[in-house]
């Protein structure tokens, strides 16, 4: 399952011998020694205080807001819109992280005893001074407006500004089915939209800590945690006239079966509220409009799929207040592409970009020029279609153009009036280049840095290779990677260890330059370590991603031993009769596996920390590929088919990992020993995900694939 990370961009050029983490453009930083987040003031520790944080977005995007809980696995709490704000319900300790577009870090907050207010801000966030009222009691006074919405006891209440006097506007709020404290104001102040939401249902799993440090008897530990076919949360806008002291009714009939109901948001006039749907299933996703007079509801744009609309990644929503219009983005033509919309009607305007690529992400909008700034990604028919460019474009579909030239993959930085960028590119087997350029054309102006790799490469060290080849269909282009030890013999023949992740939020072969210091570890041992990206995962046309919809356990297999074959025949050095897999996660339940289903072709797996049965995984992740339960979850379910293991197979997995149920490894387990098949298994005592990453694990799988693919003894 993914893991998250926070990528903070900085002007680090590239320098030899720098670890990955600090590497090029930006650094991976664990969010709990982010500034601002006291270690002392852990969210699980909080003191009993209830206390709120009004979160103000003062940049020019919109802002992903995440609670942090102690035990690191973020929950995102909704979309802040620019310049808008949400009031937000927290305790004291509680810990959140602003986030703008491309994950970058915006800031981190700590909720206080007294409730704040904070502005996030493009340079990282800055705590305001002023104080709001105690929860419970009166909302802050706003004085552009004769009254305050707040909630109090489930409910909407109100605050008349000029006589302190407050109203109850709703009564139906109950602890079954309350009132959020997210609530949206009109822009003439007389009107609001809350959300009343019914709680999901409680799931806990449960974890033993074996071994505590602190005793010497185990921990009972207990964790909420949805999975697939759950009841989940209901929530419904609700609309209130502030004047009359009213609810105006919003039927749900267009929206009765809400996996999310989010970004609310008002029209500058005033007339009306929009929010996107996103229907359980993840098969509808609708941008509703709701006359503020009426509480009539209609759908402004709709998107439907046979298979999965990628919600989590390809959502892509942006208001353009000055001309009464918005931009969407849509697989409809096959591509990920974006489109212009009229706000009031919903009338489809133009078709943005168009064509055999697609667009990652919006890096700029200037609505006055009518241009965008995109990051695109196969632009360029002769290069990797993974490789990311910037290109700019006009409202109505023309200009395009692109702005960065190297073969390579891109990350940039503008300067603060954006007439100049500074461009860093690189590849797998290319050094970084840093150019500068022009912003308005992408000219070059002089180039900044090369890296030198002269003294790297004297250590014997080798870039990987890059490797192309037909997939499953004998037209599709799979692309990966080789690792080779540094003591290279072509007149040797070397085992094979793919290294794979195929889960289908993304993309996983490398593409920038990067020491790769797992897969060349692995490769000294006298082996050729390889990845690839087969059908299913992402950043490819709608059809190669569609692969994965209800059918997990392909994970691209097909176009990997396609691959592996194509590779053998120019590289006679590749010994397809010893490959072995390995992977953790989503990388777990593929490489076990490779081992059901093509055991075949590969030998020996080693799965770590595996969601081997998407039924015992998190909600999430698991109904955006699979959708809504049905017999299709235990048909990939790794333990409905462990009886077929071929091979040799190392499991592993930590105690205490709350990413993926350790239930999901053990019912493995269990499987195995039903069908007596023979296998190794490592437990971690109190580790967590990833457990297969840490010295003693790692050095297993070393040890393990050493033995069963070049069979010598490990010492």
């Amino acid at each position: 399952m993914p893991v998250a990370s926070v990528y903070v961009h900085s002007i680090r050029l590239p320098q030899i011998g720098l670890p990955k983490s600090d590497r090029l453009l930006g650094r991976t930083i664990d969010p709990k020694k982010l500034p601002g987040a006291d270690s002392t003031e852990k969210s699980g520790d909080s003191t009993p205080v209830e206390t709120r944080i009004t979160f103000v977005n003062r940049t020019k995007n919109p802002v992903s807001l995440y609670w942090l809980p102690n035990n690191g696995e973020r929950e995102r709490y909704g979309t802040i819109e620019p310049d808008g704000r949400l009031n937000q319900h927290t305790f004291a300790g509680h810990r959140w992280i602003a986030e703008g577009p491309r994950g970058v870090t915006l800031g981190t907050f700590v909720g206080r005893n007294d409730p704040q207010v904070v502005e996030i801000r493009e340079g990282g966030g800055e705590r305001a001074t002023r104080p709001t009222a105690p929860t419970g009691s009166k909302a802050k006074r706003n004085d552009r407006f004769e009254w305050s919405p707040f909630v109090r006891e489930r409910n909407v209440w109100m605050l008349q500004r000029e006589t302190g006097k407050e109203f109850q506007l709703s009564r139906d709020g109950t602890d079954a089915n309350e009132y959020r404290e997210d609530l949206v104001v009109s822009p003439d102040g007389l009107k609001v939209v809350a959300r009343q939401i019914e709680p999901p249902q409680k799931h806990k799993i449960y974890l033993i800590e074996s071994s505590p440090e602190d005793q010497v008897q185990p921990k009972l530990k207990d964790l909420d945690y949805l999975k697939p076919g759950d009841r989940i949360a209901h929530p419904r806008p609700r609309l209130f006239d502030l004047q009359r002291r009213a609810s105006i009714p919003v039927s749900d009939a267009l929206f009765s079966n809400p996996w999310a109901v989010d970004r609310l948001r008002w029209a500058a006039d005033g007339s009306q509220f929009t929010f996107l749907y996103n229907e359980r299933g993840h098969q509808l996703l609708r941008v509703i409009a709701v006359d503020a007079a009426t509480g009539a509801a209609r759908t402004l744009v709709e998107e439907r799929s046979a298979t999965f609309i990628d919600y989590s990644q390809k959502t892509e929503l942006r208001w353009l207040d000055r001309s009464g219009e918005f931009i969407w983005a849509s697989e409809r033509d096959g591509w990920n592409h974006l489109y212009l919309f009229d706000a009031k009607t919903g009338a489809l305007k133009n078709q943005i970009t168009r064509g055999e690529w697609v667009v990652r992400g919006i890096d700029h909008i200037d609505e006055s020029a009518r241009v965008l700034w995109l990051k695109v990604m196969g632009v360029r028919a002769e290069e990797d279609p993974y490789h990311v460019h910037l290109a700019r474009v006009n409202f109505d579909g023309t200009g395009f153009q692109r702005l960065t030239e190297g073969d390579g993959t891109h990350r940039w930085e503008w300067s603060p009036d954006r007439r100049f960028f500074v461009d860093t590119w690189s590849r797998v087997d290319a050094p970084p280049v840093t150019e500068l350029r022009r912003g308005g054309d992408g000219a070059l102006v002089c180039e900044l840095e090369r890296a030198d790799v002269t003294r790297l490469l004297a250590t014997g060290w080798r870039a990987p290779e890059r490797f192309v080849a037909k997939g499953r269909d004998g037209r599709t282009d799979i692309h990966g990677i080789l690792v080779l030890p540094s003591n290279f013999d072509p007149t040797r023949r070397y085992p094979v260890i793919e290294k794979i992740y195929a889960g289908p939020h993304g993309f996983f072969v490398p593409k920038e330059w990067d020491r790769e210091l797992q897969a060349h570890a692995m490769a000294e041992l006298g082996f050729v370590v390889v990845q690839i990206d087969g059908m299913g995962t992402n950043w490819r046309s709608r059809a190669f991603h569609d692969v994965a919809w209800r059918n997990l356990k392909d994970a691209g297999f097909p176009d990997r031993i396609a691959w592996l074959r194509a590779a053998a025949t120019t590289r006679p050095w590749l010994d397809l009769t010893r490959v072995g897999i390995f992977g953790g996660s989503a990388g777990g339940q593929n490489a076990l596996a490779a081992l059901l289903h093509h055991g075949d072709f590969y030998r020996a797996a080693a799965a770590d920390c595996g969601c081997h049965d998407n039924r015992m995984d998190k909600i999430w992740w698991n109904e955006a590929w699979l959708g809504t339960m049905g017999p299709h979850y235990a048909e990939n379910s790794n333990v409905t088919h462990a009886a077929k293991l071929q091979g040799k197979l190392l499991l592993t997995f930590g105690e205490l990992d709350r990413n993926v149920d350790p239930a999901s490894t053990m019912q493995v387990v269990n499987a195995l020993v039903k069908a007596d098949k023979d296998f190794e298994l490592i437990v971690v005592p109190g580790a967590g995900h990833g457990a297969g990453e840490k010295p003693y694990p790692a050095r297993r799988r070393m040890d393990f694939f050493v033995r069963h693919l070049l069979g010598v003894e490990p010492r």
